[in-house]
């Protein structure tokens, strides 16, 4: 049956497994036909909302009520076997779960270090990256796209931000892209890994500072008096490594199966160089990496779109489906990949105080990686059949697993 004639509820509720994470545009658009809210069963079984309308998306990314303090929550998150939102194993200490105050003071720290002129810095050496992935390649022929330039070069990128020894660079490559797939065997082992090589590190980076990010929230931590916990430390910079890898890997993904997918918008890209800014917020609004939100929790029963969600329930918000429900331009069509869009609008990046950190750098590497793709690789196609390619069928990231195309390098 095709994704357009099912229905996305199941008992009651929208079950967002694997088969539904693979066909997730469609089903969302069924879903903002019904409402702007609905009930929802996620991974591990937990259950509770998903937002798919935008205007409600901004009310909920917002709301006074719905907080990051996992606490009303905690028995249904035990006994489900949820971790990411625990400090220590998972990718709590650190803003991304964190309330005001203290998501105000470790922003503020983090930011602090991880400044706009750091990120602007990086420019070249992302070209010259994108470049000596592309030179690596045979002449033509077949690969995964994904292997080959995708995950290699947000996964360097960072890990040179950071200060990531190359003896440490496969691990860490290896971890930074499993510890988000939330149903894998592979998941706490991979969050593990990484808190125990951050942890060495910054121990390192303390007695041995080096000209990196790393180093700098190290510096920051140590000048104001202790604001930042060692826990805390680690759990930043765990945040950076995870949102920075597998989010840019995957919108890469997205935005070049897209345009594969539409060859006059693949065209049009070719000829206008130039277009490339407007055009990489078009792919963060058409079919961005981060789906949907971390995890908020009622904090008090509240009202939501109508629909009365009790204390302690799980509320995420379907980032994607917000972006093609997102007011466009007069006459725009949401439904239609455009990358001449004006100032497309969308969700990809948050909203509020949780607003990605990291959106500038985002964005760099997309528009650097995909105008070296696009410049040095005059013919690229699919290699195989769309309703061939497997998706990433748990957690809060969409993307392929592999995208196979075949190529001419110039």
């Amino acid at each position: 049956m095709k994704s357009k004639e099912q229905c996305p509820y199941q008992d009651g509720r929208v079950v967002i497994d694997p088969a539904f994470k693979a066909d997730s545009p469609a089903l969302y658009a069924r879903l903002r036909e019904r409402g702007p809210v609905h009930p929802a069963e996620f991974h591990l079984g937990l259950r509770g909302w998903v937002v798919v309308g935008y205007d409600l998306a901004r009310e909920a990314l917002t709301h006074p009520a719905l907080l990051k303090d996992a606490t009303p929550a905690a028995e249904a998150l035990a006994t489900a076997g949820y971790v990411l939102h625990r400090p220590g194993i998972g990718l709590g200490a650190q803003m991304m779960e964190a309330d005001p105050p203290e998501h105000s003071r470790l922003r503020r720290l983090a930011s602090a270090a991880f400044t706009p002129r750091r990120t602007a810095e990086l420019a070249p050496r992302i070209e010259q990256i994108a470049h000596d992935l592309i030179d690596a390649l045979p002449p033509s022929g077949t690969i995964d796209l994904v292997q080959a330039f995708n995950a290699p070069l947000p996964a360097t990128v960072i890990a040179e931000l950071l200060g990531i020894p190359e003896e440490h660079r496969p691990d860490f490559s290896r971890w930074s892209g499993q510890a988000l797939q939330v149903a894998s065997p592979d998941h706490r082992p991979a969050l593990a890994g990484l808190h125990g090589l951050l942890a060495g590190l910054v121990a390192d980076k303390r007695g041995r500072p080096q000209d990196d990010l790393l180093s700098a929230l190290v510096a920051v931590r140590d000048e104001e008096d202790g604001r930042l916990s060692e826990e805390e430390l680690v759990g930043t910079a765990l945040m950076l490594v995870v949102a920075g890898h597998e989010s840019t890997v995957n919108l890469l993904g997205n935005a070049v199966l897209a345009l594969l997918r539409h060859p006059d918008q693949l065209g049009l890209l070719r000829e206008r160089p130039d277009l490339m800014p407007g055009a990489v917020e078009e792919f963060l609004r058409y079919d961005t990496s981060v789906e949907r939100s971390t995890s908020r929790y009622a904090a008090e029963d509240l009202e939501l779109g109508g629909v009365s969600v009790p204390r302690g329930s799980l509320v995420v918000v379907a980032l994607g489906s917000a972006g093609h429900d997102a007011p466009q331009t007069e006459g725009d069509d949401p439904t239609v990949l455009d990358v001449t869009r004006s100032g497309a609008r969308h969700l990809a990046f948050g909203h509020g105080i949780h607003y990605c950190l990291g959106a500038p750098l985002a964005r760099l590497e997309t528009a650097i990686a995909l105008r070296t793709l696009l410049s040095r690789l005059p013919e690229l196609e699919l290699a195989a059949p769309v309703d061939s390619l497997d998706w990433i069928g748990s957690g809060i990231i969409r993307g392929v697993l592999s995208l196979p195309v075949r190529y001419r390098r110039d």
